[in-house]
């Protein structure tokens, strides 16, 4: 359904190692910077990628918005999040764990990246 998400980061570079090690810790390749300073990471299933905005403003996150990571294991989604807290995020909402709702038993964990976006690594269980 989706090619690509894109995030605005004021420090690509500090951003980068913070998805470098939460990506990383869900299984994939470092990111790569491209020429105009955008970083990428790029899989078959889609693209996701931070970017300074183009219109000159600060990067800001929006309210009410997740982006989700798929995880293969509840020990992907656990390392996930202390690579994230090591790296410049900061975890909310409940500790990670298994969440009961309409769609089923998920394994979530939430941090804000640097930027103070909103992600989760999920595991449908």
């Amino acid at each position: 359904m989706f090619s690509h998400i894109m995030l605005g980061a004021d420090d690509i570079q500090k951003s980068k190692a913070f998805y470098d090690a939460t990506l990383g810790a869900l299984g994939h390749e470092p990111g790569i910077i491209d020429e105009n300073g955008r970083a990428f990471w790029i899989t078959k299933a889609g693209i996701f990628c931070l970017s300074v905005p183009i219109d000159g403003e600060p990067a800001s996150f929006g309210n009410g918005g997740t982006i989700g990571f798929n995880a293969d294991s509840t020990e992907a989604a656990d390392a996930w999040h202390a690579a994230g807290l090591a790296n410049g995020g900061t975890a909310i909402e409940e500790p990670p764990g298994v969440r009961e709702g309409s769609t089923g038993s998920m394994y979530l964990a939430y941090l804000r990246d640097p930027d103070g976006n909103k992600i989760c690594a999920l595991l449908r269980m």
